[in-house]
């Protein structure tokens, strides 16, 4: 199993936008240096605790500052751009980073956002595969061109002039394309049966239940049956909140410390779901009343913490109760304590996550 790192990210209230993209640079170019691979940014506009306005800049920033990890968007909101603009910041971002670049997009996912960029009431999922087919369109094509979609009309033509370059967009370093994915948090979710469908990386969300996450695994691979193709569970990432101590009682105590990193972050999450009315995606139960949950049973259920043995015991236990999967995507946090938050990414890394795959190694010798 592959350990990696998804930042949406979350901050303290108040804190120092400055220091808050520092400390996210950082923990990317930790990241890099403990071997994990893959990074994921977040993209959100209307939000003070969660403000990466563009992952790609923000990622631009590290790529030579770092030698191995991939660097994925995480995610780029479709509906909200053209997706000219996409297809050409993408393709150029594929070119500075040599290929260490996973494109993952989506709808959107923040009220604010949707406010700010008139996208509350439109049809976010039909944009968002409008916008992906239209830049794959840019990306194998050559100008003239003329794409006419329900939502974007894209057209080059008077203007295409070969001997000066012009009219011509750029593409991906990657060919045909960067690897693409799409992450999900409502069960038995659309999007991951669209992933399936376009052959691409499932990415489940941290702060569901075992049991919602169970689900995304069924309907990618009962898709891509349907298209043909044997899904392979390596190709799958699963996001959880993870804090890792010297011990089970230090690791409790970090993780529950009321306003804290872990409880603040849960606690964040909490209240726009009650706000937007859809905290039932939410509990840690199939079948849980949406109205019993707190933002504790949240940050309780859906963080592993621990000492590194504990850790490694409970990430076994999640693979035992949602079935194989390839990557494991530790969830930053925010770093209210530097040190113990690196502390914790290094122990995953160096003695937690050995000791996972120890085990499954044995156990696939067993089998």
């Amino acid at each position: 199993m592959k350990h990696a790192i998804f930042m949406m990210p979350i901050h303290a209230r108040g804190k120092d936008y400055q220091t808050c993209l520092m400390e996210d640079r950082e923990a990317i170019i930790l990241a890099d240096k403990l071997g994990y691979t893959e990074a994921y940014i977040g993209e959100h506009y209307a939000s003070a605790a969660e403000q990466i306005t563009s992952p790609m800049m923000f990622l631009a920033s590290v790529i030579n500052e770092t030698s191995n990890i991939k660097l994925g968007t995480g995610v780029i909101c479709l509906p909200q751009y053209h997706p000219g603009l996409v297809a050409g910041q993408a393709a150029m971002f594929d070119h500075l980073a040599k290929g260490r670049f996973i494109m993952v997009v989506g709808p959107g996912g923040l009220p604010p956002d949707f406010e700010l960029f008139e996208t509350m009431d439109v049809e976010r999922n039909d944009m968002m595969k409008e916008s992906i087919d239209i830049i794959r369109q840019i990306w194998d094509g050559e100008p003239p061109y003329d794409i006419q979609g329900k939502f974007w009309k894209i057209s080059i033509k008077d203007w295409v002039h070969d001997d000066l370059g012009l009219g011509s967009m750029c593409k991906p370093y990657q060919k045909p394309y960067p690897p693409m994915a799409i992450s999900a948090m409502s069960p038995f979710s659309s999007s991951i049966r669209y992933a399936a469908e376009m052959d691409f990386i499932p990415i489940s969300a941290n702060f569901i239940g075992n049991w919602s996450v169970k689900s995304h695994w069924q309907v990618y691979a009962e898709e891509c049956e349907k298209q043909g193709r044997k899904a392979d569970p390596e190709v799958w990432r699963v996001a959880r909140n993870i804090h890792v101590a010297e011990t089970d009682a230090e690791a409790e105590a970090f993780v529950k410390q009321a306003n804290g990193s872990t409880d603040w972050y849960f606690d964040y999450l909490y209240r726009i779901f009650d706000r937007a009315q859809m905290k039932g995606a939410f509990v840690v139960n199939k079948g849980d009343e949406p109205e019993d949950l707190t933002h504790e049973a949240l940050r309780d259920n859906y963080t592993i913490y621990g000492s590194p043995d504990t850790v490694a015991e409970k990430i076994l236990a999640l693979r035992e109760d949602i079935g194989h999967f390839g990557t494991l995507l530790m969830t930053a946090q925010d770093w209210v304590d530097a040190d113990a938050m690196k502390r914790s990414m290094t122990l995953l890394a160096e003695e937690a996550m050995p000791k996972v795959n120890a085990a499954l190694g044995n156990q696939a010798a067993a089998d």
